[in-house]
């Protein structure tokens, strides 16, 4: 029998057709259906199936998977599942156009509870999907993922997450999204989040989605979901989000200046056009999903909850809360659960119950949580004393570091960042393999978050939330910046978390702007950012502004948003409730951009616009354009030139094909040393100027000699030297150096003359109008003056033979 893969291609589609489209919907039965339901005579129950058999069920594997489509923004998304990935517990091939991501998801029971719900994503671009090899040393892709894959890890974990039960489900959970193919055209990270949502509904996992994911854009003022890589480049807003059937769940993206009212009018028309790939998922579900397990969230004790309440009140808990100092709250609170659980412990009636010592921290948590909402609720004033609305007091100071290019210390409450701007040139763009290409990037912002911000020890690591930070603050000031022909600089900035008490990356956002006007970066217009918050209770809700960290944890949202005076640049929201509504979202972003011109009014009381001259440290920069003929000299041979202009000044140099050259160099002495090495390759000879030449050939009628690189001159015999000179040779050596005069230019034919260096040594001046320069010579083909006709020649017939020559015997033989 011939092997599974290897039969006719016939017999394959055959065995494909006959499977159907229902083979999927068997394959997921659960087993213990199956055998509930198997209707086999007993004889046969046990029986192995026939070869063919088996070879039907192969097949069917892979010919005919479970598929369900939706049509989202005119475009098809496949879903399907069945082929590929069988042994994880859930598996979907997610596709749009030429763009596929495998996302698969797995778990395994914990064998105690960690105290918090170990979640895993990780997003991988596998070069091979777009027909690319990783450029690498190790040609592969490498363990640790891009700070883009990163990202997109992220996109799909902050959705999904708050879907999962908050508590008592004892599984890891690892979420794997891994892109095939890739078309260059429709990107694979709305598709992943899909993607993993599916994966995640298909499973036994209880879960609360499914969640779908999108991208909006606005072209020519209409919006287009999920834009091609094109139409990106041409839209005014790039968000992506993700929503359930009811509401928005969390927003990530970038503008450039778009008012309020259009990033809610974007979002709202998204959620609406991705309804169909979450009916989609519920398909899916219902033809391919797997039961899912039996799971119960655990209950406190409803005495145990009773009297930890009735302790953490008697010992100060909600004076504790009233604290507006994030430490001393902090160690308050400490002191009253150490006292509660002081008194649980010495009570017999719990003493000996490890299991409900353990929960008395969660207790005591969702106590605060309570007692802080009901406060803001019915009293409208925060943990730190302030009402819904007020933003943090703010300091600024800017030019604090002394060599830093430009540096800005911004302060709003107890959150505080030290950040500062570095200028670079071309050679320190950031370079980066991607699916779509090489990405290169001219502006970095990166954010560290150090544990002794928070007065914590851990291990020191740039993590995921640094990461995406980073890029939030990054997108919100990329919009500013001026564009590379008006300032050709690379931009670095860095933002250091030195204190921390909630919005540390609007923070960076704010800080960063002010260190890049303090840098002499020109800026088109100042950027601040705040943080919001959202309490909900019921059909009741109050938006708070510039939240902290125990608003964050306590709240149900944490809406993020940056721009100017006239408009948003950058916005991320999570939320940690089923959904975002549009009055919602309407509110909290009234109430933003009342907390952002406040923050860009204290800003300009620091500073109000970009320092006009740069920092004396930062790198100084020209522009030079030479002949495009020359730019192999500058570079020489091998590089030769131009390594000996940078080792020479320490300047970093740049040439384009047009003969575009751009110089950043250390200093303003370092620049016009390069400036001048560099203009030595471009210089055109003039008459009267001396020149150290070079002897490069010695002829019978005089030297030539080198100029300037690749400009030759001849020094005729008679102007070797004063005397009179019987050989060239005596005067002029190859290879050696010679001053000379250039006396004539005539198109490319140069004469030099060292006779006339020597009379000016003499103190007799040279002058040109001595030795006037000759007429340039008549083109050939007219008559040409002074030689006359020539009537011997008569009009002979210049033809194939020569009239009136006769025969020459002379040559050889007739």
């Amino acid at each position: 029998m011939a092997p599974l893969f290897f039969l006719p291609q016939q017999e394959a589609q055959t065995l494909a057709a006959d499977a159907g489209h229902n083979f999927a919907q068997r394959f997921f039965t659960s087993t213990k259906a199956r055998k509930g339901s198997d209707t086999r005579p007993k004889g046969t129950r046990n029986v192995s199936p026939s070869p063919s058999a088996q070879r039907k069920r192969m097949l069917q594997d892979i010919f005919a998977p479970t598929r369900v489509t939706a049509t989202v923004g005119g475009r098809e998304i496949l879903l399907e599942t069945g082929r590929l990935a069988n042994q994880a517990q859930g598996a979907v091939w997610i596709q749009c156009g030429g763009t596929v991501v495998l996302v698969t998801v797995c778990s395994q029971p914990l064998d105690a509870d960690r105290g918090f719900f170990p979640l895993t994503v990780d997003y991988a671009e596998r070069m091979y999907a777009s027909g690319r090899i990783p450029g690498n040393f190790f040609r592969r892709e490498i363990g640790r993922p891009s700070d883009h894959e990163t990202l997109i890890s992220r996109l799909i974990d902050r959705p999904i997450r708050p879907l999962f039960p908050k508590k008592g489900l004892r599984e890891e959970v690892q979420v794997l999204a891994n892109v095939i193919s890739a078309d260059q055209e429709n990107l694979a990270d709305v598709l992943a989040l899909s993607g993993a949502s599916a994966a995640i509904t298909l499973s036994p996992l209880p879960f609360a989605g499914p969640v779908a994911g999108g991208r909006v854009g606005r072209v020519d003022g209409q919006f287009v979901l999920n834009p091609t890589l094109a139409e990106i480049e041409r839209s005014d807003v790039n968000i992506v989000f993700a929503a359930t059937a009811d509401a928005l769940t969390m927003v990530e993206g970038e503008a450039r200046f778009v008012p309020e009212e259009v990033i809610i009018a974007a979002l709202e028309w998204g959620r609406e056009q991705i309804q169909p790939l979450v009916q989609a998922q519920n398909e899916l579900r219902r033809l391919a999903g797997k039961p899912k397990m039996d799971f119960t969230p655990p209950e406190n004790d409803p005495v145990l909850e009773e009297r930890v309440q009735e302790l953490a009140k008697a010992h100060g808990l909600e004076a504790a809360l009233r604290i507006p100092e994030k430490l001393n709250r902090k160690d308050a609170r400490k002191e009253v659960k150490d006292k509660v659980l002081e008194v649980l412990q010495a009570d017999p009636a719990w003493a000996e119950n490890a299991e409900a010592l353990a929960s008395v921290p969660d207790i005591l948590a969702e106590m605060e949580k309570s007692l802080v909402r009901a406060r803001i609720v019915n009293e409208g004033t925060r943990i730190d004393g302030r009402d819904t609305r007020s933003v943090r007091p703010i300091q600024i100071m800017t030019g604090v570091l002394p060599r830093a290019h430009g540096s800005a210390i911004f302060r709003r409450g107890e959150t505080k960042a030290l950040v500062a701007t570095t200028l670079g040139s071309a050679s320190d763009e950031q370079r980066t393999d991607g699916l779509n290409g090489d990405v290169v990037r001219r502006f970095m912002l990166h954010y560290n978050f150090p544990p002794f911000c928070v007065g914590e020890v851990k291990p020191v690591r740039v993590s995921r939330r640094e990461i995406g930070h980073g890029a939030l603050a990054e997108k919100s000031l990329r919009p500013v910046l001026p564009p590379e022909a008006d300032f050709p600089y690379t931009v670095r900035v860095v933002s250091e978390t030195v204190e921390s008490n909630g919005s540390s990356s609007m923070a960076a956002v704010c800080g960063g702007c002010l260190s890049l006007m303090d840098a002499g970066v020109p800026i088109s217009a100042p950027v601040a950012g705040v943080a919001m918050g959202l309490i909900k209770e019921g059909e009741q809700y109050i938006v708070l502004t510039d939240i902290l960290g125990d608003e964050d944890a306590l709240g149900d949202m944490d809406f993020k948003i940056a721009g100017t005076a006239e408009g948003v640049t950058g916005i991320q929201m999570d939320i940690k409730i089923s959904g975002l509504t549009t009055e919602i979202m309407r509110s909290a972003m009234q109430q933003a951009h009342e907390g952002r011109m406040h923050i860009l009014a204290e800003m300009a009381k620091a500073i109000a616009e970009p320092r006009k001259e740069l920092s004396p440290y930062a790198p100084q920069h020209a522009e030079l354009f030479v002949n495009p003929e020359i730019i192999r000299l500058i570079i020489g041979p091998g590089g030769k030139n131009i390594k000996a202009i940078t080792t020479a000044t320490g300047a970093s140099i740049d040439i384009e094909d047009s003969g575009r050259v751009s110089i950043f160099a250390p200093t303003a002495e370092a620049l016009d040393k390069a400036k001048e090495m560099v203009a030595y390759y471009d210089q055109r000879p003039e008459i009267g100027r001396n020149y150290l030449a070079k002897v490069r050939k010695v002829i019978d009628i005089g030297a030539i000699v080198e100029l300037l690189p690749n400009v030759e001159a001849l020094v005729h015999v008679s102007q070797l030297d004063l005397n009179r000179v019987g050989q060239p040779g005596d005067v002029a050596r190859l290879g050696e150096d010679m001053l000379v005069k250039v006396i004539e230019i005539n198109g490319d034919r140069i004469r030099a003359s060292r006779k006339a260096v020597l009379l000016e040594e003499q103190g007799q001046a040279w002058n040109p109008e001595e030795r006037p320069a000759r007429p340039a010579r008549p083109e050939r083909g007219d008559d040409r003056p002074g030689r006359g006709a020539r009537p011997e020649r008569g009009n002979k017939d210049r033809g194939g033979k020569s009239a009136g020559r006769g025969k020459r015997n002379d040559k050889g033989k007739n």
